[in-house]
């Protein structure tokens, strides 16, 4: 990446107006008794988890407590063998991870898997959606007024980005898809300190247009700023589910499970 002004997300008008109150609202997305095994190794043991309309949510835990199998049972990656997973009050618990994706969850997944041999544009245009119910989408021209770097690179091939234009582009191609919901592992892993403040700054953008976002990331700082509720996930069940209030001040907790 190189200056700061090529890199910084542009607010849109509209894009901080105040959202509808998450608590409010019945759950985006409720998973209820989750039971999730890799073979015979049983990964999620119980889990309830639910996402209101608009609502960010981070989802903590040390290295192998069921982060990112959770986020795969959303995605229909992984089949749990107990349980269901609700999106919009209908059951998804069976469906294809492409039937998922159309219904609106997009994923984000560690590793970033954008195309090497697709330049930066066409990443964002196979897989784009329109927007449904008529209201305002996610569109080329937004894309690039969040990203101007991506603008600038838009005929570079994948593997001629950076480490953190590959996850500014990798976000961006999720946004295409006009989900209700992103689902993003690792944020900002491996990124250069500029990249994971611009990462940042962009969801506070994505949050403040009213998609609703689980986030699983390491930064406790950026993630108290961003999201209104935590969840801590510890061998493969919920430890602590509540607000940023609660969980900021319990540091034996933040210690013990977190290892902070």
């Amino acid at each position: 990446m190189t200056g700061q002004s090529n890199t910084r997300p542009q607010a849109r008008q509209g894009d901080t107006a105040d959202m509808p109150e998450a608590a409010a609202s019945p759950p985006l997305l409720e998973a209820r008794g989750l039971d999730t095994f890799y073979g015979s190794s049983h990964v999620l043991r119980a889990i309830d988890f639910h996402v209101a309309p608009h609502e960010t949510v981070s989802l903590l835990g040390r290295n192998g407590m069921g982060k990112t199998t959770l986020l795969r049972t959303f995605m229909g990656l992984v089949r749990p063998r107990a349980g269901r997973v609700r999106l919009n009050g209908a059951d998804i618990t069976a469906a294809r991870p492409s039937a998922i994706a159309r219904a609106g969850i997009a994923f984000v997944p560690e590793g970033r898997g954008i195309f090497p041999n697709l330049t930066t544009e066409e990443n964002l245009t196979f897989a784009a959606r329109g927007a449904r119910d008529g209201r305002p989408g996610w569109s080329l021209e937004r894309i690039y007024d969040m990203f101007p770097r991506l603008a600038a690179r838009r005929r570079n091939w994948g593997n001629q980005l950076s480490g953190g234009e590959q996850q500014m582009l990798t976000i961006s191609r999720a946004l295409m898809t006009n989900p209700d919901l992103i689902l993003l592992d690792e944020a900002t892993e491996g990124l250069a300190p500029m990249a994971r403040d611009v990462i940042w700054e962009t969801l506070r953008l994505v949050a403040a247009s009213g998609v609703a976002i689980v986030v699983v990331d390491k930064n406790l700082v950026d993630l108290f700023d961003l999201a209104s509720r935590h969840v801590i996930l510890s061998k493969g069940t919920v430890v602590f589910e509540g607000p940023t209030e609660a969980l900021r001040g319990d540091q034996e907790l933040i210690h013990r499970t977190l290892g902070v």
